[in-house]
């Protein structure tokens, strides 16, 4: 039984998306169960909305659960998702938030036994000493002399005053040893070990840490076996030891190669305020649109990483900030299937220089043996070429099916058009040989869905194709214009063929009657086949850009 347990305090990200992978196809492998587990002891940080996100970002990526939270529809979020007969499962409920009573009644143990006790200690009492050991030159370590000294009398006494603490575990007099099922045996020496706190100062509500509600949790469901990333390594010697307090067997563990970015640093939420940072700067930007002033300038003052700020920094300057997230990866378009081959491979080889597959393949080939110990590196080239070669084995029908559901859930202004069956199964069949993503359409294709009247024009291409050779496209506009006016039927083939003989009628090449219309109607020298982007605009658009382009080239000349 393996688990996944994100903490809902933000979108999935890309690490913990190939922990779940990792951990499903472990289970799936074995004709195991996996469980999906919400970490929401953060009662300041947690929120239904990222709650919901992870869950949706799971159903995307197509990493079912056994047991866990159920997505519930928009309309009943908050009400139904933490209700025990939406949740599927035997261990539930499924959200530490309401699993209280468990965490008590093995506090309870731990007290009895002696091996959790109250500390006194205000924070500043303890910054203090980390203060002196600092200038000792030493490392600070937790010293339990004082509180594990206090009669009983006197710890109820100063907790009958009010006064706050914190319960800490007390950790065994003896290295520990973790058999990881990667890194094999790893010693933590004594020394290294510190009794550290189980349940949060009274005075913030006393909930427990996340130490104390991922053991007691792994233990009430039954899980054998924990993959996780390498910088939960130092943790281990924790719950393995509250394991050992608490009289039961710990799961095996096995921790997994961290996952960089391509110049080895850590890929990062923090990547995209830096990205907007520096974008920012460089635009000698001083304030954006729906940001307060203090917000934006400690932003830029580095002392606070806010996405808010970054995302509007992003819009202001038209900026595609590094995607780190599930959810960005979406937005981005690409196909979960290739962003799950991809995460696979990070950390993970099936041999044989093999590289691409799908969710079979993983699981029928998983095994912890193959990955590696190395942090891996995220190369989103390779993952964007991934994407490129997946799009393109899409057949027609299956391309414009996703590209619809992603203009739906990003982009509101394709609704007329994709509305329209027969031209949006053109414009889907335009992008698709040119499609690296589903957002590429989008992006490309955005003159389709603009108010003809908001169309902008490249100047230079105005100047090369229109206005070069003292205005040659630019005269052959009028006449094009009341061609195409006195044409029908408006379609591809009759389009096609319109074109191509009005350019014979003049005795010029295809190429110069067509690259004047595209700058005309699309503002630029890239646009879906001429007589496809005709169609797809419409007439009465295509008349109208025409004339607007006569009216607005002639000032564009240098």
């Amino acid at each position: 039984m393996t688990r996944f347990a994100p903490s809902p305090t933000g979108h999935l990200h890309v690490g913990g998306a190939r922990t779940a992978l990792f951990n499903w196809a472990f289970a799936r492998k074995r004709g195991g169960t996996f469980v999906l587990r919400i970490e929401d002891t953060d009662v300041a940080r947690s929120s239904v909305q990222s709650t919901l996100g992870i869950l949706e970002d799971m159903r995307w990526l197509g990493l079912d659960w056994d047991e866990g939270p159920s997505l519930p529809s928009a309309r009943d979020a908050d009400e139904s998702l933490f209700d025990p007969e939406t949740q599927k499962g035997e261990h539930g409920p499924y959200f530490q938030s309401e699993r209280g009573h468990l965490y008590r009644e093995a506090l309870d143990r731990l007290l009895e036994s002696g091996r959790a006790y109250k500390c006194f200690k205000t924070a500043e009492e303890l910054d203090a000493l980390r203060k002196k050991a600092r200038a000792e030159g030493k490392a600070y370590q937790y010293d339990p002399t004082d509180a594990l000294s206090m009669s009983r009398q006197e710890v109820a006494r100063r907790e009958a005053a009010g006064e706050p603490f914190v319960i800490r575990f007390r950790m065994p007099d003896r290295d520990i040893v973790v058999d990881d099922l990667i890194l094999g045996q790893v010693r933590i020496k004594r020394n290294e070990l510190e009794d550290f706190v189980i349940v949060k100062s009274s005075r913030a509500g006393g909930g427990p840490t996340f130490h104390f509600a991922n053991v007691v949790d792994d233990a009430a469901m039954g899980i054998t076996h924990v993959l996780r990333a390498q910088e939960h390594l130092m943790n281990t010697p924790k719950h393995v030891a509250l394991f050992e307090a608490l009289d039961i067997a710990p799961p095996r563990y096995a921790h997994m190669p961290l996952i960089f970015n391509s110049d080895g640093s850590k890929m990062s939420k923090r990547d995209k305020a830096k990205a907007a940072r520096a974008a920012a700067r460089q635009a000698g930007l001083k304030e954006v649109p729906g940001i307060d002033q203090p917000l934006f300038d400690e932003f830029m003052a580095k002392k606070n990483d806010d996405l808010l700020v970054a995302a509007a920094i992003a819009a202001k300057l038209e900026l595609t900030l590094p995607e780190i997230d599930v959810f960005d990866f979406r937005r981005s378009g690409y196909l979960p299937w290739t962003l799950l081959n991809y995460l696979s491979l990070l950390g993970w080889s099936p041999g044989n220089d093999i590289e691409r597959f799908g969710l079979d393949f993983l699981v029928e080939h998983f095994d912890l043996s193959r990955v590696g110990k190395a942090n891996a590196r995220f190369d989103r080239a390779k993952l964007l070429a991934f994407n490129t070669d997946a799009i393109a084995e899409l057949d027609a029908a299956t391309f414009q099916r996703m590209l619809s559901e992603h203009l739906r859930a990003f982009h509101p202004e394709y609704d007329q058009l994709r509305g329209e069956v027969e031209r949006f199964a053109l414009f889907a069949e335009s992008y698709r040989p040119r499609s690296r993503t589903l957002e590429e359409p989008a992006i490309n294709g955005r003159f389709f869905v603009i108010e003809d009247s908001a169309l902008v024009y490249d100047a230079k291409a105005v100047r090369k194709v229109l206005l070069k050779y003292d205005g040659r496209g630019l005269a052959l506009l009028g006449p094009l214009h009341d061609a195409l006016a006195a044409h029908e039927p408006w379609e591809a083939d009759s389009l096609e063929k319109a074109i191509a003989d009005f350019a014979a009628d003049r005795g010029v090449n295809l190429g110069d009657v067509a690259q004047p219309l595209r700058v005309a109607v699309s503002g630029g020298t890239v646009s879906p086949p001429i007589n496809h982007t005709l169609v797809i605009l419409g007439k009465g658009s295509t008349l109208a850009r025409i004339k607007l382009a006569m009216d607005r080239a002639p000032a564009m000349g240098e």
